[in-house]
């Protein structure tokens, strides 16, 4: 290797940096739509309007929640039948069949904590109440509030016609 060919290989580095810097600029140019690039005839976008702090003061309505009675009235068991694959991972249907959770053949109005074979939480097994449809709506909603200590781990079905369409399945299975 000679100085020459150092030398051409600097130049062709300079040379590339120099079409690289200009090209940066040229695309900066023509693509800049900031104050100072072409104005506001050019500018590409929309101005979004924002609420000011006044705005945030004033209270938000909230949608009033219709009572789960009423939308238990109307629940469809043939939509909470493809609800239930939720379920089906860790519950079964069949009568003494425990899975991760406890078998859910005749669960509403069979007493809370009361499925043979099933080993349940403390906060489940002393509750001395029956899963009606209220309480199985409670703790689909989300169960960790609802029966703090629980083993589900379940997260709750938020969807209030999800949830009474569920109850509405599982009231034809052994009931």
């Amino acid at each position: 290797m000679d100085t020459m060919t150092f030398t051409k290989a600097g130049g062709a580095f300079c040379g590339a940096l120099l079409i690289f810097l200009l090209g940066a600029w040229g695309a900066e140019s023509l693509y800049h739509v900031g104050s100072d690039g072409h104005g506001e005839d050019h500018a590409m976008g929309y101005e979004i309007e924002v609420a000011s702090a006044e705005d945030d003061a004033a209270p938000a309505e909230a949608e009033p929640e219709i009572p789960f009675e009423e939308v238990f009235v109307n629940a469809s068991a043939a939509d909470g039948e493809g609800l239930w694959r939720q379920c089906a991972a860790c519950h079964k249907l069949e009568q003494g069949e425990n899975g991760t959770g406890p078998y859910l053949y005749g669960v509403v109005g069979r007493e809370i904590g009361a499925a043979e074979g099933y080993s349940y939480s403390d906060a489940l097994a002393g509750k001395g109440e029956a899963w009606t449809p209220e309480n199985l709506n409670g703790f689909l909603l989300n169960p960790k509030e609802w029966a703090p200590g629980t083993k589900m781990a379940y997260r709750g079905m938020s969807d209030i016609e999800d949830r009474a369409n569920l109850i509405a399945y599982l009231e034809t299975i052994g009931g």
